[in-house]
């Protein structure tokens, strides 16, 4: 085949594909010095039809290249360009950007430095940084949560810092995260997983792909990602006294062990508690018994349920035992855990 000139033309070789962005370079303009190496004294007419794009989008391109010396004017034709000699050209573009690099990453020093300044030194040291409101806990972990690659550990249990508002779009980016490969592993503490919002929280966190055990005291709430970064709580009971963010490898290897032993410990979600019941349970408990499940999965008192029903506290005995018998349950949180299974506690409108 010969070119608009009638000069033969030779086979193009493949190029593979650039992120030419990396160089500060628009992907067009990667694709026209690809073409002018190939092509040489091109007019700009030319290279618009070879690659699809409006002529003027295609000089703007050619003019880019000239003033980072990638592409140079023909001698004589001033409507006819040449790519410059490849390896010197773009060896000369990568110095300059080697150079604006470092100096980039000497500016991020001392934004750090300013930044730790007028925090009120919540750094303690590059290792650790102190999230001292809700607000910075909230948003470091949405951070995180969005940058994981890799795996994310989670020890679940209260007191909880985020709003419970906030749960659908941690759950929808959990969602998203896992559909790119990314593994969510959460150990919740079964003595504490009695409030709807938890339960349905776990339901749907094992629904999207999330994997779930559970364990019976844990030593305090944590979240890993990616083995580079934790953020655990100052303090176990108060989660107002805020939280530390973790970068130390040498804290972060221990926090590790203490997750994976609770996790090899824990019972996977749908096995704790399943023994075989020893009455069928009916399809639907009727309303009472259905407000006493509810309000025992809230954690609540017998007594209280009693007084909150207006019933004897033996009614409300009963009603436990003869639910627990038809579940084939033990105890409060296993009556609990298959009821919602079950559709008995569905939240209240």
């Amino acid at each position: 085949m010969n070119d608009s000139r009638g000069r033969p033309m030779a086979a193009e070789p493949q190029i593979p594909q650039v992120p030419w962005s990396g160089l500060g370079l628009p992907p067009l303009a990667g694709r026209v010095l690809e073409y002018l190496v190939a092509h040489p004294e091109t007019a700009p007419a030319e290279v618009a039809a070879a690659l699809g794009t409006p002529t003027s989008d295609a000089a703007r391109a050619l003019r880019l290249l000239e003033s980072e010396l990638l592409a140079v004017r023909v001698s004589g034709h001033a409507d006819r360009w040449s790519a410059s000699p490849p390896r010197p050209a773009l060896g000369s573009l990568l110095a300059r950007r080697r150079e604006e690099l470092a100096s980039l990453e000497t500016h991020a020093e001392l934004l750090h430095e300013m930044h730790i300044s007028v925090t009120n030194h919540r750094f303690a040291s590059d290792q650790f940084e102190i999230l001292d409101t809700e607000e910075r806990v909230t948003a470091r972990y949405a951070h995180r949560l969005r940058a994981a690659r890799h795996e994310v550990l989670h020890l679940v249990m209260p007191p909880y810092v985020a709003a419970v508002d906030g749960v659908p779009d941690r759950l929808a980016v959990q969602a998203a995260a896992i559909r790119t490969g990314v593994r969510f592993r959460s150990v919740y503490d079964s003595d504490t997983l009695t409030d709807e919002i938890s339960l349905e929280t776990v339901r749907r966190g094992v629904e999207i792909g999330g994997e779930v055990r559970l364990s019976s005291g844990l030593p305090m709430k944590l979240v890993i990602f990616d083995g580079t970064t934790a953020i655990m709580p100052l303090r176990r009971d108060d989660a107002a006294a805020g939280s530390l963010l973790v970068h130390s490898p040498t804290l972060l290897h221990v926090l590790a062990a203490l997750f994976e032993s609770l996790w090899a410990h824990g019972v996977p979600w749908g096995q704790e508690g399943r023994p075989v019941p020893l009455a069928p349970a009916s399809d639907t408990p009727n309303p009472r018994v259905r407000e006493v499940l509810r309000l025992l999965s809230l954690g609540m008192k017998q007594e209280s349920i009693a007084r909150t029903l207006g019933v004897s506290r033996r009614t409300v005995q009963k009603d436990i035992s003869d639910i627990g018998t038809a579940l084939g349950a033990r105890n409060h949180f296993q009556i609990a855990l298959l009821a919602q299974e079950r559709g008995w506690l569905t939240p209240r409108r």
